[in-house]
């Protein structure tokens, strides 16, 4: 006997509470993932806007009683992989034109171009354990996110980023032993000396 996935339909008056009090409170938790994913407000935004609008739209796939909150980083997961491949496979799109209005303009003032290496360094102060945990791979950063921020279990896990539970276990030790290869120096420097 075959065991199958019945799909559910619910009425909008059901679409509407199953969204309201499953998704949304979830909504901080998504952002936090996006943004750690794309590092980028308005990416991380665009993510997780896109993310409730698959969920919204596919509503009748989701099995109530089962964990919302999984389900929803699945989607981001693999909406944020799409995206990427997709940019991977583009170019970079710069318009030349708008550089060259602006650099041609009289309110260019050569003293307002600012030093990146800078600007990037002074973000960058206070934010060692952010910094390396960005630095890692997205699949290591990914499970490290999803176990050590999140709290998801490794079942989870498996089902969210769609493998195996000994893989799993493997990537988080393998991320955590980056992660504290790159932290070594800094906990040094802090007074630590293990």
């Amino acid at each position: 006997m075959s065991v199958e996935k019945v799909k559910q339909s619910y009425s909008d008056v059901q679409k509407e509470k199953i969204f309201e009090t499953e998704f949304l409170p979830h909504i901080n938790s998504m952002y936090n993932f996006a943004y750690r994913l794309t590092f980028d407000e308005d990416d991380a935004k665009d993510l997780v806007q896109e993310t409730y609008l698959k969920a919204f739209r596919f509503l009748n796939s989701f099995q109530q009683g089962t964990n919302a909150k999984a389900w929803l980083f699945r989607i981001l997961k693999n909406s944020f992989i799409n995206d990427f491949r997709k940019k991977s496979k583009q170019p970079p799109k710069i318009d030349y034109q708008e550089v060259e209005t602006y650099y041609n303009s009289d309110s260019v003032d050569v003293s307002m171009t600012t030093d990146l290496r800078v600007e990037t360094v002074q973000h960058m102060i206070g934010d060692e354990v952010s910094n390396a945990l960005n630095a890692l791979a997205v699949d290591f950063r990914t499970v490290i996110i999803l176990c050590d921020l999140e709290g998801f279990t490794y079942e989870e896990m498996s089902k969210i980023l769609d493998i195996p539970i000994g893989t799993v276990r493997s990537r988080l030790h393998r991320s955590r032993n980056l992660l504290k290869e790159k932290l070594q120096t800094y906990a040094k420097s802090m007074g630590y000396n293990k």
